[in-house]
């Protein structure tokens, strides 16, 4: 799902307002396994998030006649990576 469409109740086919009402009873604590040092070493921090490219994209200007970036445009979404293709096809 996009980062910028919010998950729907329909969509996450969990009943949200069940689970923001449940209160964690003291015998559910008592189920979790104890922390040990060795489980602490073993500890992955995940920061999450897109992993590095291999080969990233560089910013760059460029001056382009304003009919070219209008023919462009009209093309639809994702006209700069369709743009950034072609250039990238062209030897």
């Amino acid at each position: 799902m996009p980062a910028n469409k919010l998950a729907s109740r329909h969509s996450l086919k969990s009943d949200l307002t069940r689970v923001d009402a449940h209160r964690i009873k003291k015998s559910e604590y008592e189920e979790l396994p104890e922390l040990t040092e060795d489980m602490l070493a073993r500890a992955k921090i995940n920061k999450g998030g897109r992993p590095p490219s291999e080969n990233p994209r560089k910013q760059l200007t460029l001056r382009l006649p304003a009919d070219v970036i209008e023919r462009w445009k009209a093309t639809g979404p994702g006209w700069l990576t369709r743009m950034a293709d072609r250039l990238s096809s062209v030897r």
